[in-house]
């Protein structure tokens, strides 16, 4: 899952909601002496991970990638479902996305004297450039993808892989939706593992 996924998935706190991002955006060591609510994030974002990394619907998300981009299908099946849950938001969150988007922006501003550093210029870059509410479109979603290919360690043309998306949209769509009901259902769970 992406970042917009993480975010609606975690608890409406917002240490919880940066902590749920802070994977991402930093290297394991920086984590190190965040406040419990920030942690908690941080171990929910990895249930996500590893829930979605082993789901059925997940993988078969990656085999509808064609082999040239196949060894990214995970990053590109995380973006295409972000695609979705802007694109469907009414039918996961009663607030407006744009409300909700402007809620975690000020969350940012907030709490930076909290986060590592280095995780600031992340979140800056994510306010700047209104990240989270430019997945439902192609254009946001071909923009997100060609910055993450030029951070990869061999730079790879990720901004051509809308296409795929296209291709067999539909297809997409519908393991979206089969998908993101269940992780919902499973992160609802008192212990899930």
């Amino acid at each position: 899952m992406n970042w917009l996924a993480h975010l609606v998935l975690s608890e409406p706190n917002p240490r919880f909601r940066i902590g749920n991002l802070l994977p991402d955006l930093v290297p394991v060591s920086a984590l190190n002496g965040l406040s419990a609510d920030f942690l908690r994030g941080v171990q929910q974002h990895r249930q996500i991970d590893s829930f979605a990394d082993r789901h059925a619907i997940v993988r078969q998300s990656i085999r509808r990638v064609p082999e040239n981009f196949r060894r990214f299908g995970g990053i590109l099946v995380d973006m295409f479902y972000d695609h979705f849950l802007s694109r469907d938001w009414p039918k996961f969150s009663i607030t407006p996305l744009p409300v909700f988007v402007d809620e975690i922006h000020a969350s940012f501003a907030r709490h930076r004297n909290e986060v590592p550093p280095e995780a600031c210029v992340h979140l800056d870059r994510i306010r700047a450039g209104n990240l989270l509410c430019s997945y439902g479109e192609l254009s946001g979603l071909s923009t997100a993808l060609k910055r993450i290919g030029l951070r990869l360690r061999r730079p790879a043309p990720l901004s051509e892989a809308v296409s795929v998306l296209e291709g067999d949209y539909a297809g997409f769509h519908a393991d979206f939706h089969s998908f993101f009901p269940e992780i919902i259902s499973h992160l609802a769970r008192p212990n899930n593992p």
